[in-house]
């Protein structure tokens, strides 16, 4: 192709055929529904949060270790620890433009969340069993 011929392709022409990332629905489809799981989880927290105002220490071990309420907490804390860093990993994208740098961000944050939500869930089945 000569010079004078990719002076006159239009912006569209010159991206045209390369092709997507094709992750980028994957992620939005992530987000939406964690969104979505996260909406009857925070009700259910708030259940839990206002029964257990007042409460002494005897009375939340046994709300926390119930057998409904355990994995209902679980089920929060993994999904809205998934929830978070997709949406840290957003920012990440459009706010660092080194790229280094960002994938050094989205990677750390990634693992703070695994650790956070590992060591969350283990006191949780620690407390229920």
């Amino acid at each position: 192709m000569t010079t004078q011929s990719r002076k006159l392709r239009t912006p569209l022409a010159a991206v045209r055929g390369l092709g997507s990332a094709k992750s980028g629905l994957g992620h939005w489809w992530h987000q939406r529904l964690t969104a979505i799981a996260m909406l009857p989880l925070v009700g259910w927290m708030v259940y839990l949060v206002i029964s257990l105002s007042g409460a002494d220490y005897p009375t939340a071990m046994a709300l926390i270790s119930h057998p409904v309420n355990a994995p209902v907490l679980m089920l929060f804390i993994g999904v809205g620890m998934w929830h978070a860093s997709l949406g840290i990993q957003v920012v990440a994208e459009d706010y660092i433009s080194h790229e280094a740098t960002r994938l050094a961000v989205i990677i750390a944050t990634k693992m703070a969340f695994i650790l956070l939500a590992s060591i969350s869930i283990f006191s949780i089945l620690k407390i229920a069993l």
